[in-house]
């Protein structure tokens, strides 16, 4: 799936990653560490795509007004265009694998998905010693 997003992404000069960024960011702005929890990186993972993103002019970054240690992300008029495409493809994507799965594969998925979070959530490492005080 990641791929065809960025195939399809890649025909409006945009990857995933910056779709997925401006279709985060709302018209009020955005807190970059808020858009790092929505894309589960550290806010400076996320500085380089902001970085690419200004130079393409599709965002502006200024300090919250609420709190002037706090950068907010912005929509530049370009940006709102390339939002507008993204969210145009996400919705097609997804309203095409709706037509295409039925109610069972689509409800077998979210349980599988479900229980892997499960799991995921319970897993706990284990370390060599770990596994030899067990023997």
């Amino acid at each position: 799936m990641s791929n065809t997003y960025n195939q399809i992404a890649s025909g409006f000069d945009i990857t995933q990653a910056i779709g997925y960024v401006l279709i985060n960011i709302d018209q009020e702005g955005t807190a970059v560490s808020q858009l790092a929890g929505m894309l589960g990186v550290k806010a400076t993972s996320l500085s380089r795509i902001l970085n690419n993103m200004e130079e393409y002019g599709y965002i502006y970054r200024a300090a919250a007004s609420e709190d002037r240690r706090s950068v907010k992300v912005f929509l530049t008029d370009l940006g709102r265009e390339k939002r507008h495409l993204a969210k145009n493809v996400v919705r097609s994507f997804n309203e095409y694998l709706n037509n295409n799965l039925t109610v069972q594969e689509k409800n077998s998925l979210v349980q599988a998905l479900q229980k892997l979070n499960k799991l995921t959530l319970a897993y706990t490492v284990t370390t060599e010693n770990d596994e030899q005080k067990d023997k």
